[in-house]
């Protein structure tokens, strides 16, 4: 080796890379929106592109401190695999060649971050990012709706401000924006308690991602804070259960949260009548009905893989002629999968991000800090936030979905015991997460 290549390496190595790195790919994931509109999608593609090479050459030079069995869950790589496979029995080839490398680069970042940064510098890093997106997004919506009182057309800001709201900020959309609010809080919150924040920083961030989820006025904050609440609950109350009766516990909570859905489900008409959100739903409703019309032409495989729905195609635009919209996603993850890569994506992905919520919740019901919560606490919010929106399968939200699996299958996972096996050591986490 050089002495170039020898300093490549170290600096790919170093501590310093993988803090910059994760703040870099950070930034431009959940910044992907407003990078999009100030430059264009071929500077946000560029970046992308750049980040995910650089990820694999960090992933290469700590080669040695890395696991293949480990690298990644196995139904993670598996959904990668079924997704390039579809280009074979895709309507558009190219586009989902494109759409496929959209999910692979997103995933190579997720995967990067989780090597080379433990849970608490993930969680530290992404509180920092959030809280200047987060204050950049008040400060425009703050701009454009109350100091020069007209619209932000090029970042979709209509100023609406002054009026409580609907506002979106840097995020595109106000469901976007509640999304990351409430990831933003979740992330606040542990940090606070955690004392890796100063209350200084950390009550003045919980209140602003809790005043922007509020006047984002989206239909679905007041959901996803009712789950990460319920969620919060039940771990504080499995934490503080006994070990020997933690199990009946668990299975108690899990009867409770199985009739309480089932309890919402047939009350769900006064329940979204309530919230103020019937036409949302009614389009929605309409859309599900239109998209299982398409599923069952292709109900094994699907029509491909696209990610989102911005390019034109088959059978994309062809839903949004029937319903007379203009529709980017099938408004929920799981119909969107099921409809681009049928059934078996459809279970590739629950059994990912299921295996993913059971092996964090358990982590975090035995670990003593409260570090632990924060792992299932975003993946409750993935889930149910993928019941009305698709963000789980595209940009920030599949970047946190990845994250938190490969971080879930970390502390618990067959691979350990392979590890163990052929190395001789238990493998554990070390005293910082």
């Amino acid at each position: 080796m050089t002495t170039s290549e020898a300093r490549l390496s170290r600096l790919l190595g170093s501590v310093e890379m993988a803090r910059a790195y994760t703040i870099a790919a950070l930034s431009a994931t959940f910044g992907s929106f407003l990078i999009e509109r100030m430059t264009s999608m071929t500077t946000l593609a560029t970046i992308t592109l750049l980040l995910g090479v650089l990820g694999a050459a960090i992933l290469f030079v700590r080669r040695e401190e890395l696991s293949l069995l480990r690298l990644a869950p196995s139904s993670l790589l598996a959904f990668l695999a079924l997704g390039l496979i579809s280009v074979f029995w895709s309507t558009d080839r190219s586009d989902t060649l494109v759409g496929w490398l959209w999910l692979f680069g997103y995933a190579v970042m997720a995967i990067t971050i989780g090597h080379i940064r433990d849970t608490l510098q993930t969680m530290r890093a992404l509180g920092d990012t959030l809280r200047v997106l987060l204050v950049l997004s008040l400060g425009l919506e703050i701009l454009s709706g109350i100091l020069i009182d007209l619209p932000i057309a090029f970042l979709d800001i209509d100023g609406n401000l002054a009026m409580g709201g609907p506002i979106q900020g840097i995020f595109g959309t106000r469901n976007m924006l509640g999304f990351v609010a409430v990831i933003a809080l979740i992330t606040f919150f542990i940090e606070w308690r955690t004392q890796s924040v100063a209350a200084p920083i950390a009550i003045p961030s919980i209140a602003l991602g809790a005043f922007l989820a509020l006047v984002s006025a989206s239909p679905t904050v007041l959901v996803l804070a009712v789950a990460v609440a319920v969620a919060t609950s039940a771990l504080t109350i499995v934490r503080h259960t006994p070990p020997g009766r933690r199990n009946i516990v668990q299975w108690m909570l899990g009867a409770l949260v199985a009739t309480a859905l089932i309890v919402a489900f047939a009350f769900r008409h006064p329940i979204i009548a309530w919230m103020g959100a019937g036409s949302d739903f009614s389009t929605r409703a309409d859309l599900w009905n239109q998209i299982l019309d398409f599923v069952a032409i292709r109900p094994f495989q699907g029509w491909g893989w696209f990610g989102s729905w911005q390019r034109g195609e088959y059978p994309f635009t062809y839903i949004n002629y029937l319903l007379d919209d203009r529709h980017q996603s099938a408004l929920n993850a799981f119909f969107d999968i099921l409809l681009q890569l049928g059934v078996a994506g459809l279970l590739l992905f629950l059994i990912l991000g299921c295996v993913a919520l059971i092996r964090s919740w358990l982590v975090a019901s035995a670990r003593r800090s409260v570090l632990y919560a924060w792992t299932p606490l975003v993946l409750v919010t993935l889930a149910v936030d993928s019941m009305f929106e698709s963000f789980t399968i595209v940009g920030a939200g599949w970047f946190m979905l990845v994250l938190c699996a490969l971080r879930a299958g970390q502390s618990r996972s067959w691979r350990e015991n392979i590890d163990a096996a052929n190395t001789g050591v238990i493998p554990t986490l070390r005293p910082s997460e």
